[in-house]
């Protein structure tokens, strides 16, 4: 089966990731999930570890054990990098080659397709610079963005667009995505 890196990062949809993790698992997908050190505030990495059934990485201190950096390793052996609840933050270091974190580390390092999929505050997400960072990143080769979903009530109260897409659909675009 496939290898899957679920990028995880620090918006309150994190905790699907938990959900797209153990159905990818129970497929037989090998999981490894990589958390920007924002996303452990709202999903555990004990929650990750177990449903993924594989360490989770969220800092370059986990990378031991190894002579090759955990990260580079993963990226090479990834089939597909799928950005879970990417924020804007996140988007825009990978828009801009930034790489302050395990996740962004990765990504510069990962040559397989990237799926992100955007939660985030409405007014975030149509704000120009992130537009413009979601541009930049569907002008790359092999990447996808999926979302944000266009209505619904987000975490902050709002209504409007800005919600993770269902977990059924993030796990149905990584499938696609390996066939």
């Amino acid at each position: 089966m496939a290898t899957v890196i679920l990028g995880v990062c620090g918006s309150i949809a994190a905790y699907k990731a938990a959900d797209v993790a153990s159905r990818l698992v129970k497929m037989g997908h090998e999981v490894h999930c990589v958390c920007t050190p924002t996303a452990l505030r709202f999903v555990s990495p004990l929650t990750l570890m177990t449903l993924s059934r594989n360490p989770v990485i969220s800092s370059f201190d986990d990378e031991t054990g190894s002579w090759v950096p955990v990260h580079i390793d993963l990226a090479q052996r990834a089939s597909v990098l799928a950005i879970v609840a990417a924020t804007a933050n996140t988007m825009a270091c990978m828009a801009h080659g930034l790489a302050p974190n395990a996740l962004t580390s990765l990504y510069l390092a990962n040559r397989a397709p990237v799926l992100i999929f955007p939660a985030m505050n409405g007014n975030m997400w149509n704000h120009p610079a992130t537009q413009k960072n979601a541009s930049v990143l569907l002008g790359r080769e092999k990447h996808r963005i999926v979302g944000p979903d266009d209505a619904g009530m987000l975490a902050c109260g709002a209504e409007g667009q800005g919600r993770l897409v269902p977990v059924e659909r993030i796990v149905d675009e990584i499938l696609r995505e390996l066939s």
